[in-house]
């Protein structure tokens, strides 16, 4: 069985954690609790292939703009066809979530190991990405 290690970066209070642990357990985290690092790991099958996924939930101090939360639209910072934009010009897929409806959660994480396994245009790069707005 194939593992990939996925790290889940973005600044605080993004859904980081609350997508991770949709994730992994099905669970939603109503209460925002800052994140020092969590490790996870969870079986799954992606197009048929077992794999196991150990994540790494950091810390909400990375500058990065991850906005999961797409069942908040009238709170929207990101509009859509920015975050398409910007995942075309990175040459990654580009996913809307939501971990409060479990909207695509399990579709981000399918699509960072279809990222890491069967892309061969990126065998060369030594990483993978994969937007999520």
């Amino acid at each position: 069985m194939r593992e990939f290690k996925v790290v889940v970066l973005g600044s605080g209070g993004v859904g980081k954690s609350a997508l991770t642990v949709q994730f992994v357990s099905g669970c939603f985290m109503e209460k925002y609790d800052p994140t020092i690092e969590d490790f996870y790991r969870k079986e799954i099958e992606v197009d048929n292939s077992p794999c196991v996924l150990e994540i790494l939930d950091t810390a909400g101090t990375e500058q990065f703009a991850i906005a999961n939360k797409v069942d908040l639209e009238h709170q929207r910072e990101v509009d859509f066809d920015e975050g398409k934009t910007l995942s075309q010009q990175w040459g990654c897929p580009f996913i809307e979530a939501s971990a409060k409806n479990r909207t695509n959660v399990n579709e981000v994480f399918a699509e960072i190991v279809r990222e890491m396994n069967f892309s061969p245009e990126k065998e060369k790069k030594s990483y993978c990405c994969c937007t999520v707005l």
